[in-house]
């Protein structure tokens, strides 16, 4: 399906152009936090902001990531078989725009985007390194859903990153982005 194009099914006798735009801006009203997803495979790695982002199960502890399709993130995600969330501060709210467009490796200077960046320790998938905090996940499921592809991860290790512990969480809302609808 092409970007943009108006998906049904819509309610009898509505006007498809106006619903959808009601249909986004209702769904845009959802709270949620937005995070930075790394993943990597062989020399390649590539960090990614999102908002699809959640945790699915308490045991084992389970994290799902929804990336569409054509990212250059998602096929990592699927050849490396894992991915990392960085939890990012309130202060951190313009390094996230470094992140909606594919990002430049500069390993020698370990940077993405000229943001530094660490390995996870279990897969070694980048994450930010001033985030809060990072969730590493190994893959255990996926699930095509539409234009994007549900990421099951299992925790394989978190920990807390560069920020103090008591920075606030980015939220979408901090960000004056809007993302899915």
């Amino acid at each position: 399906m092409p970007r943009g194009e108006i998906v049904g099914p819509f309610p009898s006798g509505a006007d498809p152009e106006e619903y959808d735009q009601l249909r986004r801006r209702v769904l845009w009203r959802f709270p949620s936090g937005i995070y930075v997803i790394g993943a990597r495979s062989g020399g390649e790695a590539n960090l990614m902001t999102a908002n699809w982002v959640t945790q699915l199960a308490l045991e084992p502890k389970l994290l799902g990531v929804s990336v569409e399709r054509h990212a250059r993130t998602h096929a990592l995600v699927l050849a490396g078989g894992a991915f990392c969330v960085s939890v990012m501060s309130r202060d951190d709210r313009a390094v996230i725009r470094r992140f909606v467009k594919p990002t430049e490796l500069d390993a020698s200077a370990g940077t993405l985007a000229g943001v530094a960046y660490a390995e996870a320790p279990v897969t070694g998938s980048p994450f930010v390194a001033s985030a809060i905090a990072y969730v590493d996940c190994s893959v255990r499921e996926t699930l095509e859903c539409g234009s994007h592809t549900l990421f099951v991860g299992e925790v394989v290790d978190a920990g807390l990153a560069g920020a103090p512990e008591g920075a606030e969480v980015l939220r979408m809302e901090d960000t004056r982005m809007s993302y899915g609808g």
